[in-house]
């Protein structure tokens, strides 16, 4: 069809902005779902990532310089308001705890998230607190803060990445954090998980999440990973790692590593059940095949953002009125944590790609050209 010639310039412009725009959506790797696997029996939100828990926002800083630069930082943010004037309810669980989660012990004692979570590589840790002290502070609203309890988590990139020369900056994490949006969380070989290994294969970021049906509170689960451990791969009850041949009596790659785990949710929870929550997503990733192994560091972080309860509210008051589910309706949400544990995981594979790094070292992405006919087998 031809367009008046006023009109088709105009059009052209527009078809051009909307085309750019798709592009940007689509330009994320294909992940499971866009192969037809689908991972457990609950729906996915319309991202099918942490994203789409309301308020929840990620952004991504990535490193890669030279031959031996790959590395990068990810923030997650519980909302977009000031979060340590607002703080949300938040708890962890260890799964095991060969790692550095900075920040973990005033989480568990007070029960709240203050600062956003920032994930990272092992010994970029303080980089990534100093960096989440300076926001924090400068925030309006926070002139007369003299304490700041930053969380950041890690897994060690060091294979890829030359991890010793610490090559992360503050101004890296900050702008991780100032880049944080509602839309598609970008995956794989991106932020914090630039130069991670998982199963033998490239690893990396993923993300998915889970709606509940609405007869059971309707509410979304949104879980992120950094994935950087070792098992036996299994993608969807299938083993994978077994058939490929990625397996014998010993392990014919390394079983160690570390997986951060950031799961979010809408429902009311409070730091108990938020920490009964994030032990289940433990169960996710034993469902990919993780072993937790003796050198893995498996953290879960937790938290919640529905509004009523974020602290901060009953300014003036001694006390505080929260509300949580009660224990017989956590069911559902445990269900959804370990589906979208699972796939996210399962996602940081299939969005990663292959990736070379310090001295010669390299990594092959996930041979979906492989994997996919051992999927499809009935």
């Amino acid at each position: 069809m031809k367009l008046s010639k006023p009109v088709s310039a105009f059009a052209g412009i527009v078809f051009f902005l909307l085309a750019f725009a798709t592009w940007e959506i689509n330009a994320q790797n294909p992940r499971a779902r866009d192969y037809k696997i689908e991972i457990g029996v609950l729906r996915t939100g319309p991202l099918n990532g942490i994203t789409d828990v309301p308020g929840v926002l990620v952004g991504h800083t990535t490193l890669i310089k030279d031959q031996h630069i790959r590395t990068g930082a990810t923030a997650i943010l519980p909302h977009s308001g000031n979060i340590f004037q607002e703080k949300v309810p938040a708890a962890i669980y260890v799964g095991n705890g060969f790692g550095k989660l900075a920040g973990s012990t005033q989480v568990e004692e007070l029960g709240v998230l203050e600062t956003p979570i920032v994930l990272t590589n092992t010994l970029s840790v303080p980089t990534a607190m100093n960096a989440l002290i300076s926001y924090t502070l400068e925030l309006p609203g926070n002139e007369k803060v003299r304490s700041v309890n930053a969380l950041v988590g890690e897994t060690n990139d060091g294979f890829l990445n030359d991890i010793r020369g610490r090559h992360l900056q503050e101004s890296h994490v900050r702008e991780a954090i100032r880049s944080a949006t509602k839309g598609p969380v970008k995956e794989g070989n991106v932020g914090a998980g630039t130069g991670t290994v998982c199963f033998g294969f490239k690893g990396g970021i993923g993300t998915s999440s889970r709606v509940l049906p609405r007869k059971v509170g309707g509410y979304t689960v949104g879980v992120l990973v950094q994935s950087n451990f070792g098992g036996i791969l299994q993608i969807n009850g299938v083993p994978v790692g077994k058939e490929l041949g990625n397996y014998s009596q010993g392990f014919m790659y390394d079983a160690d590593g570390s997986c951060m785990i950031v799961v979010a949710t809408d429902a009311p929870l409070n730091s108990r059940n938020l920490k009964r929550l994030a032990k289940r997503a433990i169960l996710g990733l034993g469902r990919t095949g993780g072993i937790a192994s003796n050198g893995s560091g498996d953290y879960v972080i937790a938290f919640s953002t529905y509004e009523p309860n974020l602290s901060g509210k009953a300014k003036g008051r001694n006390t505080e009125i929260k509300e949580e589910l009660k224990n017989d309706a956590m069911s559902p949400l445990f269900l959804a944590v370990i589906e979208a544990t699972e796939e996210a995981i399962i996602n940081s594979l299939f969005a990663a790609e292959t990736m070379n790094g310090r001295d010669n070292h390299g990594i092959d992405a996930l041979p979906l050209e492989k994997v996919l006919p051992l999927l499809q087998k009935e």
